[in-house]
């Protein structure tokens, strides 16, 4: 009777994996996973939900902007940003729309050229020609370090109505403790591109500094600035921002206890995280991990730990670059494959569609196992 359970079990078990969305290597816990939104992307890298619910997405290295329906997934070109330089961890990156984008349909982007990384806005417009869609750029900030790693790309407007972006170290450390650098930084703009009223550097761009690659932006429900960012060897971060706050690279890696500089909220290994995307929902952060494979849950109240991070979908999907609380309570989630690091699979890369847990409090279970049909 032992025997023939067991069996049962097995057969159960092999026929779970027979359908699972990915065939890879290693646990599978808990997949949120709804639906795959969109596949056959080329290193998308900035995710923005349109007022419909259509995305756009850019490509790292075609510098293209592509528009994913939300029904269908069906993928229309919206037109090549002029100027980019692709290469290393450079090229076309983050996205955002203008908070009046309903009425002004600009879009902003930050990318790499030969020189610097820049952040630029032109307007778009699904009436024009296929791939001709995007209008004149104009350039709002020039002269961001650029190198072949550490380039930051991630912009997001806030509650406030203000442009924030994380750039990179490029490699030079040194530069993350210089005010007067754009590089190691979190910045805050004006929608134009000038420094905005308030900064804690009159008349800089830069909000906070001390940083070595900014790769995540996301405010919680009470106007808190959180940013995810990539350690060297030994520690990644998340960090609550503070205007004009130190924190700590290339002299801290990680927490410190140093009195000169704010220490994370919390920290992980590299080979658990290297992360890229943040989001908030559901009372808790959603941290998108590259090298870590995973999608971490961290919750937050007030300006600490709810508590310990959960990770989920541990290997599904590979490298996980983008993460986007979509308006209907559920996660967007873009992999990264096809960045040069990973181990692309037939359909790389996507954007996924997450249901989150319900709510349950400062920690949620996982969710038992959804083979994909």
């Amino acid at each position: 009777m032992h025997r023939r359970l067991a069996a049962l079990l097995l057969a159960a078990l092999v026929g779970t994996a027979a359908c699972s969305p990915v065939s890879r290597p290693g646990p599978v816990a808990g997949p949120m996973v709804r639906a795959t939104i969109a596949d056959g992307l080329a290193v998308p890298w900035g995710v923005a939900v349109l007022p419909g619910g259509d995305l756009l997405v850019s490509e790292r290295d075609t510098a293209r902007i592509v528009r994913v329906a939300a029904t269908g997934g069906t993928k229309t070109e919206a037109g090549t940003v002029p100027g980019v330089t692709a290469g290393g961890e450079g090229g076309l990156l983050g996205l955002a729309l203008s908070p009046s984008f309903a009425d002004d349909h600009l879009v902003y982007a930050y990318f790499s050229t030969a020189e610097d990384n820049r952040i630029v806005r032109f307007s778009y417009d699904p009436d024009r020609p296929i791939g001709s869609r995007l209008g004149a750029l104009s350039v709002l900030l020039s002269g961001i370090p650029r190198g072949p790693r550490h380039n930051g790309g991630r912009i997001a407007f806030g509650p406030d109505g203000l442009l924030y972006a994380g750039t990179g170290d490029s490699s030079d450390s040194g530069i993350a403790q210089d005010k007067g650098s754009l590089g190691g930084k979190i910045l805050r703009l004006a929608a134009d591109g000038a420094p905005a009223p308030g900064n804690p550097f009159p008349g800089s761009p830069v909000y906070s500094y001390g940083h070595r690659n900014v790769q995540g932006l996301a405010w919680d429900g009470e106007g808190r600035l959180w940013a995810s960012e990539f350690g060297a060897d030994t520690w990644d971060e998340l960090n609550l921002i503070r205007p004009g706050g130190n924190f700590g690279w290339p002299v801290v890696e990680g927490i410190g206890h140093r009195a000169d500089y704010i220490d994370p909220v919390a920290q992980w290994k590299p080979a658990e995280a290297s992360p890229s995307g943040l989001a908030y929902a559901g009372g808790a952060l959603w941290m998108a991990a590259l090298r870590g494979t995973r999608l971490w849950r961290v919750p937050v109240e007030g300006d600490h730990l709810a508590d310990s991070p959960q990770s989920y979908l541990d290997g599904a999907y590979g490298r996980l670059r983008t993460v986007v609380a979509d308006r209907d309570g559920t996660l967007l989630l873009a992999t990264g494959n096809t960045d040069g690091r990973g181990d692309p699979h037939p359909g790389d890369d996507r954007i996924l569609q997450l249901d989150l847990p319900a709510s349950c409090g400062s920690t949620c279970p996982r969710p038992e196992p959804v083979p994909a049909s």
